[in-house]
């Protein structure tokens, strides 16, 4: 009975917890996920030329700006590449989040890249976590292929 009692108790806590992306803010030097440098990090629209190549590239590390944040929790961003492209970025492992204040700054991601077609219900589920408008999610009818990035880390540069 105890355990039924302590199940019920766990499982409604759970339910009324909504997740949110840390608060606070992302200032420079901030650091998110595995610790990381600047050192050696190229800017990210060297990307695309380099996934024509191969479809993907082990670790490296480029900067970009933050254009998006999962409001949610923060477990996803989307980074600008160049004038007509984005990129996808997860968290390695889900092991970290990073704030909404995020948006709109310089980042060293720490990553491994690649070219990825990305599914209609992943497409349409990412779209409700950015809480885009229905008719938006509606229009989400064909695959899409993107740069899909995987961080280990984060540093925040401006």
């Amino acid at each position: 009975m105890k355990k039924l009692l302590l199940l019920v108790v766990a499982a409604t806590t759970l339910s009324l917890a909504k997740a949110q992306p840390p608060k606070g803010p992302a200032n420079p030097g901030d650091v998110f996920g595995a610790k990381t440098t600047s050192k050696g990090a190229v800017d990210i629209a060297k990307l695309p030329g380099a996934l024509e190549k191969k479809d993907s590239i082990g670790q490296t590390k480029v900067i970009a700006k933050v254009l998006d944040v999962c409001p949610k929790k923060g477990c996803w961003m989307k980074v600008q590449v160049n004038d007509s492209t984005t990129a996808f970025v997860k968290m390695k492992d889900y092991g970290f989040f990073v704030p909404m204040d995020m948006i709109g700054k310089t980042v060293v991601l720490d990553t491994e890249a690649k070219l990825k077609t990305t599914s209609v219900d992943e497409l349409k589920h990412y779209a409700e976590d950015a809480k885009k408008p229905q008719a938006e999610i509606d229009a989400i009818t064909q695959p899409k292929k993107e740069i899909r990035l995987l961080a280990n880390g984060i540093l925040v540069m401006k």
